[in-house]
């Protein structure tokens, strides 16, 4: 059997912010070594640094100090428009708040990715069909966000973020908006992804998230721990 590679590698990552006069320290000596393929839970308080260390693994900002490799990539030597790049192409991101544009029906908040991606009109078309009929949302195509319980939402959250087919997916408490019947939904949506081959990474304190976890972090006060 082949040796999994490392997907991410998290060297001393610190980020600090500026709120005021006062500096806040989000995360702080943070190290990771996730393999491709693996399913990994981050839990956590709210304010322990979960979404930070995300937004970090994706690109989307830059730790204060500390290293982050991921596939190989060395994110701090890059540009924004290189980390644009790279996060279309390999990463897919699903928000705590889902993030829909409020102006797109589902179809087109599915289509509005593969257009990024540089998809051809026809397989744009095919890709949103599947992806929507994956998530169980093909009779709601045509509905805006506003018509959309935060469940649909966060479905078709789900289904914008694997629209390029990245292989990380990174979740922000999939399920903390949502009642504990919708929430079932996005776990078996979660379960369905940890035997996909992605390699998955998930904030929450979710317990039967949690149990899917191939490891679990506990992140206290910007400190991480396996």
């Amino acid at each position: 059997m082949d040796k999994k590679q490392p997907a991410i590698l998290a060297y001393d990552l610190s980020k600090e912010y500026q709120i005021g006069d006062s500096i806040v320290q989000a995360i702080s000596n943070v190290n990771l070594e996730i393999f491709e393929g693996e399913f990994i839970c981050i839990e956590g308080p709210s304010g322990a640094g979960k979404t930070t260390v995300l937004n970090i693994i994706g690109g989307l900002e830059r730790p204060t100090s500390g290293d982050i490799r991921v596939f190989g990539y060395d994110l701090n030597g890059y540009g924004e428009d290189f980390l644009a790049v790279f996060r279309c192409v390999h990463v897919g991101f699903v928000f705590q708040s889902y993030n829909l544009i409020s102006t797109l029906t589902a179809a087109e908040n599915i289509a509005f990715a593969l257009e990024l991606a540089g998809f051809s009109d026809e397989r744009l078309i095919e890709r949103t069909r599947k992806l929507l009929a994956d998530v169980g949302l093909s009779h709601r195509a045509n509905h805006f966000p506003s018509q959309l319980s935060g469940g649909e939402q966060q479905r078709v959250a789900f289904a914008r973020a694997l629209a390029n087919d990245p292989p990380l997916l990174l979740v922000d408490e999939p399920t903390a908006n949502l009642d504990e019947k919708t929430a079932v939904e996005i776990v078996r949506i979660l379960e369905k992804l940890r035997h996909g081959g992605k390699t998955v990474v998930v904030a929450t304190h979710d317990k039967e998230i949690i149990r899917l976890g191939d490891r679990v972090f506990h992140l206290r006060d910007g400190r991480l721990a396996e």
